[in-house]
């Protein structure tokens, strides 16, 4: 993906014939907002930022303390191929300050940044991969959607019975020509299931991503006439969305250190839980359809918290299956990369593996097995008296998710 400067930006704009450049964010769950200047703006926009009334933003603050600037990051420049080819808009994902210009500390963004300054002044980087799961169901005559599913299809399979093979071409189609790499996609169990991986990338290229992919999928779907639905359970009695996570770690000469990661990311699982899993409707998936509900670890077995999928050098990764797409990847991405220097720092020895199917194991075999909370409610009573929690998490954010 091209990192531009802001001299390059300013060079693309005129070039392009960009008339709108959309500054993008997202609010402490994970929702992208945006603000959209007119390109002769954007000099003051890099010089000075662009202020907005942060009250009206979910965890941002109230009346009383009300405006935020939003800084554009030149890098993370992208062209929306969706819209005219005349006049065009571009989007950035942009740094937020208070007026003064100290950072806002409920900026995920910047606590994903930080994380990954921390890693790093330890020794270590972290590599992200992200794997989303979305339904595809069928509006009405008024253009709402239904939970009427695009197609029946099932686990891989091709046309005519998976109709949602073209959207999934349109989707990698335009990621492309955004810069982005995908590196799959299939139908999955569901009736009307997709799934896109990712190529691994750093941590806030592969959160920029994610989001990024998020507005492709729905804003695709809808041009077809469909809607994309990413909330964790969509439907009572099928395969529930999952966002696996793959993490890796540098240096990692011998898979110890992705041992000493695997085991920090176990040990705060738990704990992390009401960040991964932030919906009611989260805890509905798990337990079932691949779905973890304990926390344990394998290498290729589906039923566990975190499994090391077949691969070798550099595609070697932990896969954390827990999460689900109404996460916020810049704070889910944090938490793991600060669970993953725990057990680093720590040399935490990993528990034993556990090569059973845990969803047809007996009551006894499972009383062995710490299970994940099981509620919203239980999972935020653990992360409210959780030091690492509070340690990483700005108080401001923990009581948003919390105490809804």
């Amino acid at each position: 993906m091209m990192k531009y400067s802001r001299e390059e930006v300013m060079q693309y704009i005129q070039e392009e014939d960009v008339k709108f450049v959309r500054l993008a964010f997202c609010d402490v769950f994970g929702k992208q907002k945006n603000i959209s200047i007119i390109a002769d703006e954007l000099p003051r926009a890099f010089e000075y930022g662009i202020a907005f009334d942060a009250s009206a933003v979910a965890g941002f603050g109230d009346e009383s303390r009300c405006d935020l600037l939003l800084h554009p990051v030149p890098e993370t420049l992208m062209p929306l191929p969706w819209r005219p080819e005349h006049g065009r808009v571009v989007r950035m994902f942009c740094n937020i300050s208070y007026p003064d210009g100290a950072p806002f500390e409920c900026d995920t963004r910047g606590l994903l940044k930080k994380a990954m300054n921390d890693a790093e002044k330890a020794g270590f980087e972290f590599m992200f991969g992200a794997e989303q799961e979305f339904y595809l169901f069928q509006l009405d005559e008024g253009g709402r959607p239904t939970k009427i599913p695009y197609d029946e299809a099932g686990y891989m399979d091709i046309a005519p019975e998976d109709r949602g093979e073209n959207i999934r071409r349109e989707i990698c189609l335009t990621l492309e020509q955004m810069g982005i790499r995908p590196e799959s996609s299939h139908h999955e169990e569901g009736p009307g299931q997709n799934e896109i991986d990712f190529r691994y990338s750093d941590a806030i290229t592969a959160a920029d991503n994610a989001m990024t992919f998020q507005t492709v999928v729905k804003t695709v779907a809808h041009r077809n006439g469909l809607y994309a639905d990413f909330s964790a359970k969509p439907l009572d009695n099928e395969p529930g969305n999952g966002f696996h996570i793959n993490i890796s770690v540098r240096p990692d000469e011998n898979s110890e250190n992705l041992c000493y990661m695997i085991a920090g990311i176990l040990e705060k699982a738990e704990e992390m839980t009401a960040f991964l899993n932030p919906a009611e409707n989260s805890y509905k998936r798990f337990g079932q359809n691949k779905a973890p509900s304990f926390i344990s670890w394998s290498s290729e077995n589906r039923s566990q918290l975190v499994r090391i999928p077949a691969a070798l050098g550099e595609y070697r990764r932990a896969e954390l299956r827990s999460p689900d797409p109404t996460v916020n990847p810049y704070l889910a991405f944090t938490l793991m990369i600060y669970a993953g220097l725990y057990g680093l720092q720590n040399k935490l020895d990993m528990p034993k593996a556990t090569n059973i199917n845990l969803y047809k194991a007996d009551p006894e075999t499972l009383a062995k097995f710490k299970k994940l909370p099981e509620n919203l409610r239980s999972a935020c009573k653990i992360a409210a008296v959780s030091e690492f929690i509070k340690a990483h998490v700005p108080a401001a954010i923990l009581d948003i998710y919390c105490n809804q």
